[in-house]
């Protein structure tokens, strides 16, 4: 093999060509790429390892049979989480658009696009309210005693009972006497204790009001800290995709580190194979039972991100390419491990602690919040050198939960950036960073106050609830049966260089929409108005929730009529057909990528026919007259030569004789 030849197939191979094809620069530069296939996947995996695989998926799993649980939450893995994580990567690859950019393939459907967006802003604000707290107790962590582990505090009260205290007390009693007091510890656990982490969290961090609508004052400490974690995720996407891609190598990796720490510190201590056979333990007998089901299917598809927009988003920046099958696998298998390993850490300490207290482990189990700033913070302060595991701990849940905000963020940047399109903003997309950043802070203050904590389980719990669920429904059946499965098909054929697999096909055409219908209808089934520990939410602030969620969901019907009627046509049918056939710009962004049925007319010199030309581009062209200006002289070469032909017999002097039968 000659050296061009060996750099050429090392450019493509770099570059993810499809093999046996011409080597092409594959490069959008003025919308930007990944600088390589590792970034991707990093923020891919810190996008879908979140905050839920840690403090949900372990609570899920014991409350669901334990160890049973995974059958059906792998069966839920491979039949719904890979196929729709793959259907979001090849949608966003192949168009190289942002979630409102990609409903050229049907512009009808543009409404679910903007839902993602609405989706993605509820997201944005709430959860980094929770990134905030973490930073709070990160800061807290910063001293010699945790602030959590004793009851004569300020803000204690006489029901306070510490796990610290109760085990010295318990190890200093004589034997005659300790079984009168661990009988009295007992009832008192069981019936009025509450925990110094319960209270400190309650009424110093929280300082919590009596009810959602007494917003009361604004807790300072966690302002600024939700003003440190908005800079942190500003600055961190600076960039883009290009600062943001290099911050993943730390953000998306250092937290199994962490993991791996707790993990071997956990299964050293007292009673942590307690906890871990209480998480793992199988009861056969729920696999029979369809909550169960419905649970697993539910943290598949929240867990791993789908409908929210940023699966779509971060695959745009792809190389046309790029194996996004293979990414989609790998991804979605690593969400799914990391609940499991995040099971061992949380129940292993907890068992530990459970141990300690001579109380069930079902007793200190607890998930969301609860978890992740009472029960396992309550569980550290038993450690020697308590505040280098809770500064691990909170650190941890710092870098999960940023992982998901930056693409969170990004998601509603790519989407305002590709849908004005003008090379002023695209130059200023920083300025569209900063001022969603900004927006995101001010519109997160109300969930700083003393009823802060109320209105964030209330956006956790309905602004992405089934209204996720629908989106991703109508987005399935949109590309199957709207735009057509075999136009799809033939689509990611094109950019894979392989059609998808057979497996694929048949999960997305009816397995995985069924499954998204089994979803929404236990959703419905299942539903319990939303409480915090014995609060009961207002009947107000429940249809304020409601309102939440609809308002993603309705983004759909209202543009569709808008575009019906927009459309040409003098009938609704016609307008409905315009308003669901493709755009004439839908397909890959780069022209060298435009082959095939999406290759322009010879005629079509416009800038719907060459969206992006490029210097690379333009050459080919010039090339292709001049071969035509050579073929044309070439004809006419061959008609010369056919006259004189013609000439040599006679045929050709008729006007020297005006009678040629005489």
């Amino acid at each position: 093999m000659s050296e061009s030849n060996t750099i050429a197939a090392s450019t493509a191979d770099q570059n993810g060509a499809v093999p046996g094809e011409p080597v092409k620069k594959d490069e959008n530069s003025r919308r930007g790429n990944w600088g390589n296939q590792i970034e991707f996947v990093l923020t891919s995996v810190g996008y879908a390892v979140g905050l839920g695989n840690v403090w949900r998926f372990p609570y899920l799993c014991y409350r669901n049979g334990g160890g049973a649980f995974m059958l059906p939450y792998f069966i839920m893995l491979v039949f719904c989480g890979i196929p729709l994580f793959f259907l979001e990567l090849s949608f966003g690859q192949f168009a190289s658009l942002g979630c409102l950019g990609v409903w050229k393939i049907s512009p009808m459907f543009k409404g679910v696009g903007y839902g993602m967006m609405v989706v993605s802003t509820y997201i944005g604000i709430y959860y980094n309210v929770v990134i905030c707290i973490a930073f709070y107790y990160f800061f807290l962590s910063m001293t010699n005693l945790l602030p959590w582990t004793y009851c004569n505090n300020p803000w204690n009260t006489p029901d306070c009972s510490g796990v610290v205290s109760s085990y010295q007390l318990n190890a200093s009693l004589a034997n005659a006497t300790s079984s009168l007091v661990a009988g009295v510890s007992e009832v008192v656990n069981r019936t009025k204790r509450t925990s110094p982490s319960e209270e400190y969290w309650k009424h110093y961090v929280l300082n919590i009001s009596d009810d959602i609508g007494n917003f009361g004052e604004v807790r300072l400490p966690i302002l600024g800290c939700l003003a440190v974690s908005w800079a942190v995720v500003f600055l961190c996407l600076i960039r883009g995709v290009k600062s943001s891609g290099k911050v993943v190598y730390f953000t998306a990796t250092f937290p199994y580190v962490v993991l791996t720490i707790l993990f071997i510190r956990g299964i050293t201590l007292d009673g942590a194979i307690n906890g871990i056979k209480y998480y793992l333990t199988p009861q056969w007998q729920k696999v029979l039972d369809a909550k169960v089901w419905g649970d697993a299917a539910s943290q598949i598809f929240y867990s791993l991100g789908c409908a929210w927009g940023g699966l779509i988003t971060m695959a745009s920046y792809n190389k046309f390419h790029n194996n996004c099958f293979r990414d989609s696998i790998i991804i979605s298998i690593t969400n799914c491990a990391t609940s499991v390993y995040a099971g061992f850490v949380i129940f292993s300490i907890l068992g530990f602690m459970a141990h300690h207290l001579n109380v069930p482990v079902s007793e200190v189990a607890d998930h969301g919040p609860g978890l992740a700033f009472v029960a396992y913070p309550e569980a550290l302060t038993l450690l020697p050198i308590s505040p280098l595991w809770s500064l691990l701990f909170f650190f941890m849940l710092i870098l999960l939960g940023l992982g998901t905000q930056f693409c969170l963020l990004e998601t509603l940047v790519t989407a305002i950036v590709d849908e004005i399109g003008t090379d002023w903003i695209i130059k200023n997309k920083t300025v569209v960073t900063l001022s969603v950043a900004i927006a995101g802070f001010l519109l997160g203050v109300p969930l700083t106050t003393q009823a802060g904590i109320y209105w964030l389980l209330l956006m956790d719990n309905y602004a992405a609830s089934f209204s996720l669920v629908i989106i991703s429904c109508i987005m399935c059946i949109c590309i199957m049966y709207i735009y057509g499965h075999r136009n799809y098909f033939k689509d990611v054929e094109m950019m894979l260089g392989f059609p998808p697999p057979l497996f694929f096909k048949v999960c997305w055409r009816f397995i995985s929409p069924v499954i998204i219908s089994f979803i929404l209808i236990f959703t419905v089934i299942q539903y319990k108005p939303i409480t915090y520990n014995d609060y009961v939410y207002p009947g107000w602030s429940l249809a304020i929730g409601f309102a939440m969620a609809l308002s993603s969901v309705v983004c759909i019907p209202i543009y569709a009529l808008y575009k019906i009627s927009k459309s040409p046509g003098a009938t609704f049918r016609e307008r409905l057909k315009a308003a669901c056939r493709a755009h004439p710009k839908w397909g890959p962004a780069l022209q060298e990528h435009r082959t095939g049925r999406y290759a322009p007319m010879a005629s079509e010199d416009t800038v719907e026919a060459r969206p992006l030309k490029e210097r690379d581009e333009l050459k080919e062209e010039q090339k292709e007259k001049e071969k035509e200006k050579e073929e044309g002289k070439e004809k006419e070469r061959k008609d010369e030569i056919s006259l004189t032909i013609q000439g040599s017999n006679g045929s050709t002097n008729t006007h020297n004789n005006p009678n040629p039968s005489a």
